[in-house]
């Protein structure tokens, strides 16, 4: 209903680069830069010309492509979070630094993609200053590396406080909303979300989906926020469910005590 077609790129290993055409603006936007030979012969492809790259986070499979295609196409513009240099909960510093780009956004900014509009979201946890676009008129998300299908974005900052945060900003997008992450880690995600929640009949009911999905080849990536809500367990802190399983009530405590548990590959004690 946005008049947006869509493209989804394969990349590296298991990433995704969304490119989407806005016919009605002659905007062509797309979402981290995993590759970025692999994005320019897709849009030579398409005979699509890029208007603006839209980054998460600074990690090189979300942005190694930047400076070739802003050589490539140098009218491109680069969006992404303010360069930073921070200090992780390891005490190891970290230069979090997006390459190329031309504006850096924050916190409730509205940034105009053609005829669209983006609520920059600060989503971090998985690093410091990982950002999401939501552009709640499509209704759409690009949630980066943040929030998967089925699953979140390992803790490296150790800040899991702040993942907690983003999970609930997460939870209050509405439940039409497209989900676009950036990996296909989907069956892994379920197989943990089917451990940690057995009775949870939806759960087992999207593992057969996507079971299905993959075996014939298919991307399970882009998701609704509807069916994360009802079965992400990176989002369900407060559910009974949950709290039983690790025997907390305290919705950080649920959800580092499950960040763990899958970190580990085994239920650590609360």
């Amino acid at each position: 209903k946005a008049g947006l077609e869509v493209e989804m790129v394969r990349c590296l290993d298991d990433n995704y680069c969304p490119i989407f055409r806005h016919a009605a603006s002659n905007t062509v936007f797309l979402v981290d830069t995993p590759h970025g030979a692999t994005i320019q012969e897709a849009l030579d492809a398409k005979g699509w010309t890029p208007t603006h790259i839209l980054i998460t986070h600074h990690h090189w499979d979300h942005t190694g492509g930047n400076e070739h295609l802003k050589n490539w196409c140098p009218s491109v513009r680069i969006l992404g979070p303010k360069d930073r240099t921070v200090t992780y909960a390891n005490q190891k510093q970290q230069e979090e630094l997006i390459p190329c780009m031309d504006q850096a956004v924050s916190e409730g900014d509205v940034v105009e993609v053609g005829g669209l509009k983006a609520k920059i979201l600060e989503v971090g946890g998985h690093t410091d200053g990982h950002v999401a676009y939501w552009f709640s008129e499509v209704p759409m998300l690009m949630s980066g590396d943040a929030l998967f299908n089925m699953g979140c974005g390992r803790v490296f900052t150790g800040n899991h406080a702040q993942m907690q945060e983003s999970m609930a900003k997460f939870n209050r997008i509405p439940d039409d909303t497209i989900v676009f992450c950036a990996h296909e880690y989907t069956q892994a995600n379920c197989k943990f979300a089917l451990e940690v929640q057995p009775d949870n009949p939806a759960v087992a009911e999207r593992a057969a989906v996507v079971e299905a999905l993959r075996e014939r080849g298919l991307a399970t990536v882009p998701t609704l926020m509807g069916h994360e809500k009802a079965t992400n367990p990176f989002l369900r802190y407060e559910s009974e469910e949950l709290q039983a399983q690790t025997g907390l009530k305290d919705p950080l405590e649920v959800f580092t005590l499950i960040r763990k548990w899958k970190n580990d590959g085994g239920k650590p004690k609360p």
